[in-house]
């Protein structure tokens, strides 16, 4: 039997029944809750052809583990993405675009991450097993969808998942306040794989000497840093413009 998995709130539910209805094993509502939002939901729910159940606080509280779930809690399998490396290699057609996340813990910044690696076509989202956040309901709820559509792919060992890219012709980028070359000047048309580190912390040495090379976003204001998920979106954005100049 596949093992389910819990997503909550409009947009995460909502996304994955217009994406796959079929891998929906049914959902939980509040029935108390009337108002247009709700009856929009549950109008796209009935159409999907999933199992709707009424269920109260404390029902839905169990199941999200969280009292954000905006009255919405669906039960549902996992969708048939890349699991490994070796699998996303394979798959991706055309020059890689990756986001490697090395020591993000907060689930709310891997959420906005996995968002502006979908917005950005990124081919997945890559950090480290261990001292990261796992792929789980609040990350889902704040990705608003886009776990269901980007590959999260975890690794034993960051450094040396790194070096398989490279061996895999991906050009690795890491982030640095320090680096002399700005995101702007840095080659991003091609394959390509750009490292974030833990805010504050930043990556860690092992992972910045990994690296082919390193860039910064140029800061104009009195904040030295930038959260996590902007920052990805400034570099994986410039990819993206870089790629349409040279198509």
């Amino acid at each position: 039997m596949a093992r389910l998995k819990v997503l909550y709130g409009f947009h995460a539910v909502t996304a994955r029944l217009r994406h796959d209805a079929s891998t929906v094993e049914e959902v939980f509502y509040d029935a108390t809750r009337r108002d247009r939002r709700m009856q929009e939901f549950l109008q796209t729910a009935k159409e999907a052809g999933v199992r709707l159940i009424a269920a109260d606080e404390t029902r839905l509280w169990g199941l999200a583990h969280t009292e954000r779930h905006q009255g919405v809690v669906a039960r549902a399998t996992d969708l048939p993405l890349a699991q490994n490396l070796a699998e996303l290699l394979d798959g991706i057609d055309g020059p890689a675009l990756l986001l490697v996340l090395d020591g993000v813990t907060d689930p709310h910044n891997l959420g906005a991450c996995l968002r502006v690696a979908d917005g950005a076509g990124a081919h997945a989202v890559i950090a480290p097993r261990d001292k990261a956040v796992g792929l789980n309901a609040t990350a889902a709820k704040v990705a608003s969808g886009a776990a269901d559509t980007v590959p999260y792919i975890t690794v034993t060992n960051l450094a040396r998942a790194l070096r398989e890219l490279k061996d895999a012709g991906v050009w690795i980028v890491g982030t640095a306040g320090d680096a002399q070359a700005t995101v702007y000047e840095t080659k991003l048309d091609g394959p390509v794989a750009i490292v974030m580190g833990a805010e504050g912390e930043g990556m860690r040495r092992l992972t910045r000497d990994t690296c082919d090379e390193v860039m910064r976003i140029p800061m104009a204001g009195t904040v030295e840093s930038l959260n996590v998920s902007v920052a990805s979106g400034v570099c994986l954005f410039e990819a993206v413009r870089q790629r349409t100049i040279k198509a």
